[in-house]
């Protein structure tokens, strides 16, 4: 007897965007002198060594380690938010350490039980993964950057969840403090989780980047709001999947007990590495400086090139267009070596943009300015 085909998690999902850009990667690799990869913000600078230290000081450790993490790695983090970000109100409970951030992301709308016939609000031009967990839970989703996008809501009609990213992947946008406090106003009025996603947090150059935890956006109740943090930009720990929930006790509370059952646990070492991180602020500095000596040399050079830099006030990108369709830029970056990603990864909106990374040795950013201005 046949039985019912079962569906297929997959087919709910967009296809995996990196995917389509396999063409343009082999054009670009083709350069004489070598690709410039600025597609993936994925760190390429050295480990601290007081990270890597930490790191083996705990590799001998049998047992298994706690979903809640150690301690110590709590406290790390609630200074580290405090002393960087003026996130205050916080103590050990308001902290859940995480296996990097993507997953954390990505399954966040199923953790907090919201599903079938809910709603999740997205930025218009969004980090593809905020769409992803709401889609695996079964959720729908709408893209907005105001609440007055969203109209008239009522009672069961307001979103369940609502994500906001400031400083924005891909635009780099960063959003003030007024209007943090009216999207923090708005979603408790209408009972709506907010969770922000605060990775690039760290990587402001043009404005200030604020925590929805500093008490001029929350007036320091922390009720209905999460902070997303991650370690992998500012301390180049991409590799060790280490990141942090931040906010509402009884919401971590929730996460920790579902997590718990899950096994989904930092490993013991993850977290002690984490805990040296947080707790020194020079090597941060150091990264941050690296960032900005390169984007200082890359951005004159894309404007050069005939591109309009639109937002980009912070984090690891340049949100670039040439008032054409992606797709077509990326092409012409690819036949002189370049790769970037196209703005289509990131909805809509971003059709006509695309994103170049400063994720790239000081070589190879020196080669895109050399090939962009010449």
């Amino acid at each position: 007897m046949r039985t019912a085909r079962r569906a297929r998690v997959s087919e709910a999902l967009p296809d995996f965007p990196w995917d389509s850009l396999a063409e343009a990667k082999a054009t670009a690799a083709a350069h004489e002198d070598g690709i410039v990869d600025l597609s993936v913000g994925t760190p390429v600078d050295p480990v601290d060594t007081l990270i890597r230290e930490a790191l083996a000081s705990a590799s001998d450790f049998p047992g298994y380690p706690t979903t809640v993490g150690t301690p110590e790695l709590r406290k790390a983090a609630v200074d580290a938010l405090a002393r960087r970000y003026g996130a205050t109100g916080l103590d050990e409970s308001s902290i859940l350490p995480v296996i990097g951030t993507k997953e954390a992301i990505a399954g966040l709308t199923s953790a907090l039980g919201i599903g079938v016939g809910d709603n999740v609000v997205i930025p218009e031009v969004a980090y593809p993964t905020y769409e992803v967990s709401a889609l695996l839970a079964g959720a729908s989703v709408t893209r907005a950057d105001s609440t007055l996008q969203l109209g008239p809501v009522m009672g069961s009609s307001a979103p369940a969840l609502m994500f906001i990213n400031s400083p924005s992947n891909p635009t780099g946008r960063v959003l003030g403090v007024d209007h943090l406090r009216k999207v923090v106003a708005w979603c408790r009025e209408h009972d709506t989780i907010l969770a922000s996603d605060e990775c690039y947090l760290g990587l402001s150059w043009d404005t200030e980047a604020v925590s929805i935890l500093d008490p001029r956006v929350s007036d320091g109740d922390h009720t209905g709001l999460l902070a997303i943090h991650s370690l992998s930009k500012i301390s180049n720990l991409a590799s060790y999947r280490a990141g942090f929930f931040a906010g509402d006790r009884d919401l971590i509370a929730e996460l920790l007990a579902v997590r718990k059952h899950s096994g989904m646990i930092v490993p013991f070492p993850i977290q002690a590495a984490m805990t040296a991180a947080l707790s020194d602020d020079t090597h941060v500095e150091a990264q941050r400086a690296r960032y900005q000596l390169r984007r200082s040399r890359l951005l004159p050079a894309v404007r050069e090139a005939g591109f309009r830099v639109d937002d980009s006030e912070a984090g690891l990108y340049l949100w670039a267009t040439r008032d054409e369709g992606c797709r077509d830029t990326v092409a012409w970056l690819a036949q002189r070596g370049i790769l970037a990603a196209p703005g289509d990864f990131y909805g809509p909106l971003g059709v006509n943009h695309v994103r170049f990374a400063l994720t790239a040795t000081d070589e190879r950013i020196d080669a895109a300015v050399a090939r962009l201005t010449a």
